[in-house]
């Protein structure tokens, strides 16, 4: 692997929808406790291993792109297949945690050079990146020929309890409402973004993750364990008043709650599959140009257009 020097100062980094300094704060600041809320990264992991371990073909080297505090990473290195796994993070302290090749690196200004790379993953990494086409290009550049880059990444359903309550009870309490819960992209953006960065073969595909918790007060601790708060630009500076959190709380528990008094919680994970083109790879048939007829292969009888069955 080799690295590319740094963009020029003149680089336009395009719209800020994230305070991406504030969001290092906070990931920085779960890093000693990253290990108790890491449930989702987990599981995460877990499935993104498990999908490589049935591709018939090694991976000389490796890049987790949003390493957190390295438990990807370790698994990845478990796989027989995978050579060098190099661990990407812009947190300081969480890449401290990691083991093995290691670099310190902003997600929207990958430091891999072009063609380095047979494997890049990046595991609940690109929902806080601003441009995320951007990086795909750039992650799709950066693979070797029929290189694969496998993400996840926080789906839209993520969260919805949290958003109508807070909405609903900062409309009611004060006369308003601001962004408290970050936007978050379907399976179908997901397959498009693929496709606009020029990804092979690219497949999209959703998990949902049904989690419950004693109190909405608990879920908002786990997800400041796992550096995961709000970091909008557009977020209201000001803290929410203690009334509103309160009236939040009561109408998620209202909507939400369940019968045995905790509250749900949802977690959409959109998983993206995509490889960096290759002459070797299967191409989509062009209009026309099939030799077999869709009744032959469905085995059924073909008949005019108007005709009925039976007649």
């Amino acid at each position: 692997m080799s690295i590319k020097p740094p963009l020029p100062r003149g680089h336009n980094p395009g719209p800020q929808i994230f305070d991406r300094a504030l969001l290092v704060r906070r990931r920085d600041r779960a890093a000693a406790d990253a290990t108790a809320h890491d449930f989702l990264l987990r599981r995460v992991g877990e499935d993104l291993t498990e999908r490589l371990s049935v591709v018939r073909r090694t991976f000389e080297t490796a890049v987790v792109l949003g390493a957190h505090h390295g438990v990807v990473g370790r698994l990845l290195r478990e796989l027989p297949a995978i050579g060098t796994v190099i661990e990407a993070e812009t947190a300081p302290r969480l890449l401290a945690a990691c083991s093995g090749p290691r670099v310190l690196a902003d997600e929207e200004l990958l430091p891999f050079r072009d063609g380095s790379l047979d494997l890049l993953v990046a595991p609940l990494t690109l929902q806080h990146v601003n441009d995320v086409p951007g990086t795909l290009a750039q992650i799709r550049r950066a693979l070797k020929p029929d290189g694969l880059f496998l993400g996840a990444m926080l789906g839209g359903l993520t969260l919805h309890e949290l958003r109508a309550s807070l909405l609903a009870a900062e409309a009611e309490m004060e006369g308003g409402a601001s962004p408290r819960v970050a936007p978050f992209a379907d399976v179908r953006d997901a397959g498009h973004l693929l496709q606009r960065a020029k990804f092979a073969l690219p497949v999209a595909d959703s998990d949902i993750v049904n989690v419950t918790y004693a109190t909405p007060l608990d879920l908002m601790r786990e997800l400041r364990g796992m550096g995961a708060t709000n970091v909008l630009v557009a977020r209201r500076r000001a803290p929410l008043r203690r009334a509103t959190l309160m009236r939040a709380m009561e109408i998620y528990c209202e909507r939400f709650g369940a019968p045995d008094g905790r509250i749900a919680a949802t977690f959409e994970i959109v998983t993206m599959t995509g490889w960096a083109p290759h002459e070797s790879q299967q191409k989509p048939l062009a209009p026309g140009s099939a030799r077999t007829r869709l009744a032959d292969a469905l085995r059924v009888s073909e008949r005019p257009t108007g005709d009925k069955a039976g007649s």
